[in-house]
């Protein structure tokens, strides 16, 4: 019987530790992914700033 109760214990921890895997994967993804957005919108307002700093230089 304890052997049973222990195999079950020995289950469910296994269990768990690939949830916790699981999970770090994905907040790795998430992470990745508004990285990938911020890098996008930083460069995008980049190219609008050189634009105006360019009609600014000009009209000078």
């Amino acid at each position: 019987m304890f052997k049973t109760i222990a195999r079950t214990q020995s289950l469910m921890n296994s269990i768990r530790r690939e949830e916790d895997g699981a999970t770090a994967v994905e907040y790795g993804l998430m992470v990745s992914l508004i990285a990938v957005v911020i890098i996008a919108a930083v460069t995008a307002i980049g190219v609008n700033l050189d634009l105006i700093f360019d009609a600014v230089a000009a009209a000078l």
